[in-house]
């Protein structure tokens, strides 16, 4: 392979670049960004879009369908209050909308490169489309759609391939019948009946798209007792009862035998512990069983790249794979599939590489957000690991009744919970916001818990008035006894208590 390598370098026409990176996703495109900002001689390889699944049927088409639905269900709601017909939106509106919003960001990231690569910037970065594979750890061939092939040499290259839906064995996955998320942005109309393979974030969140449209009858499938089982009671109960009252049958503890398409339609059958069974037609079928790496073709074993049971190999320092000059970031590290993780991941191995930080990646204060009703944002750890992991903490929740903004809105269905250390610092280790704004309330906490700041700094400050943000102010005067509203008048909206793994002591008082 040294040879090779020897034999490349001599090739005078062959293009040479300070990084190479395969996978123009989220995590791709931030690290050939963060690259630029260095001065390096980038080159950025996508096979396929510009965006990845942070773009195209993923983050941005199924938010867009989620803000499209959750505004359809309020003005519904206060149409049917009144007594009258509810406002209809077709699927061609609802595309409409999803191509607008893809090809706003489509275009941005068309421009953005387009003038990146330009004289004025010393020609330092360049866009290849192509398939880009390993010829060994520092050239990489890319070939084009056309067939045409050239090989380049990087001196550090960084893997952002991204991932894929995942598909389940001897179910037939045709993307119009049967589909990913990949297909459901490109079905011609609103399905009458459909059965959601996968209660965890992606299947509650389009569970909860289809039945706030109102056309389409939704089954979800949960192996578990109940949805979203890696999350606290109180939040799965919410948003399971939200769903049911949509009109979602959530089928709990089912076994998936079979799921088949019979007549154009698909026909699934469930098994039950206690020995039952049954079997439901529905028109159309949604699998939501996670995403796998997309590394098929890269033949990273021509670069000696080892794999994981999780993803790419990475060795002691983050993102860095066995090969010291080759990283991995975003999905395709197999760590958390988020764009903004992948973003970070991106940027991070960048860094690395230039600038030879070797500080780790904190993920300890990653803020995320799943788009159900209500919505719901997080960050650390939540109420649920604590039990498990016998953790001493103090926990307090508030009601969102209790919270002006949420009274103006008539949204004063949710809650704030805030966990601490028990002890006097009282260091915030996780919060969990379920409502209406919950995705804007947890990035101030998110910052306190990188500073390693305690409550107090909350506690303090002023916050604006009337937001829904003065609840997590509330949070923690309770916790400091200081609370306008007291938690043992309002027993039923306001909640504050130590615990240690099931044990509970209530801390409620005047």
């Amino acid at each position: 392979m040294n040879n090779l390598t020897n034999n490349f370098k001599n090739i005078n026409n062959m293009e040479q670049y300070d990084l190479c990176i395969i996978g123009a996703g989220p995590s791709g495109y931030a690290a050939a960004m963060r690259a630029v900002d260095f001065g390096k001689r980038t080159v950025l390889i996508e096979k396929d879009k510009v965006g990845g699944a942070g773009l195209y049927n993923g983050a941005l088409s199924s938010k867009t369908m989620w803000e499209l639905s959750q505004k359809l269900r309020t003005i519904n709601e206060g149409i049917k209050s009144a007594g009258r017909k509810a406002v209809d939106l077709s699927w061609e509106d609802v595309q409409k909308n999803l191509m607008d919003a893809t090809f706003d960001r489509k275009f941005q990231y068309s421009c953005h490169l387009k003038l990146l690569q330009s004289e004025a910037l010393n020609n330092i970065f360049k866009y290849e489309r192509g398939l880009g594979t390993f010829v060994d750890s520092h050239h990489v061939e890319i070939k084009k759609a056309n067939g045409e092939k050239k090989v380049i040499y990087a001196e550090n290259i960084i893997i952002a391939t991204g991932s894929k839906p995942r598909t389940l064995p001897n179910i037939e996955v045709d993307e119009k019948v049967i589909m990913t998320s990949d297909g459901v942005d490109h079905m011609k109309s609103f399905p009458k009946s459909m059965v959601i393979v996968g209660a965890g974030v992606i299947g509650c969140e389009y569970a909860t798209i289809f039945s706030n449209f109102g056309k389409t009858k939704v089954y979800l499938i949960d192996r578990s007792d109940r949805i979203l089982p890696f999350e606290d009671n109180d939040i799965s109960d919410l948003i399971s009862k939200n769903l049911k009252e949509k009109g979602v049958t959530i089928h709990n503890k089912a076994q998936l035998e079979r799921l088949e398409i019979k007549d154009g339609e698909v026909e699934y059958e469930l098994s039950y512990k206690d020995g039952t069974k049954e079997v439901i037609r529905v028109e159309k079928a949604l699998l939501s069983v996670g995403r796998k790496l997309c590394i098929e073709g890269l033949k990273m074993e021509n670069a000696g790249v080892t794999l994981s049971k999780r993803g790419v190999h990475i060795g002691d320092v983050d993102t860095q794979t066995n090969i010291p000059n080759i990283y991995v970031v975003g999905d395709a590290s197999g760590h958390i599939s988020l764009v903004n993780v992948g973003e970070l991941e991106g940027r991070y191995a960048v860094e690395r590489i230039f600038s030879k930080k070797y500080y780790p990646i904190n993920y300890k204060n990653i803020c995320t957000i799943m788009f159900l009703q209500p919505e719901v944002a997080s960050v650390g750890i939540n109420e649920k690991t604590c039990i498990e992991e016998n953790i001493p903490v103090k926990v307090v929740k508030l009601d969102y009744s209790c919270i002006a903004r949420a009274i103006a809105m008539r949204k004063t269905e949710g809650f704030f919970k805030i966990i601490v250390t028990d002890d006097d610092k009282m260091k915030i280790l996780g919060m969990r916001a379920v409502g209406e704004h919950a995705s804007s309330t947890i990035q101030g906490i998110g910052l306190l818990m990188k500073m390693d700041k305690n409550i107090q700094e909350l506690a303090e400050m002023v916050h604006p008035h009337p937001s829904i943000i003065e609840g997590i102010q509330e949070c923690v005067r309770m916790l400091l006894n200081k609370s306008i509203f007291k938690s043992s008048i309002f027993k039923d909206k306001l909640w504050c208590y130590r615990r240690l793994g099931n044990q509970i002591e209530n801390l409620q008082r005047l």
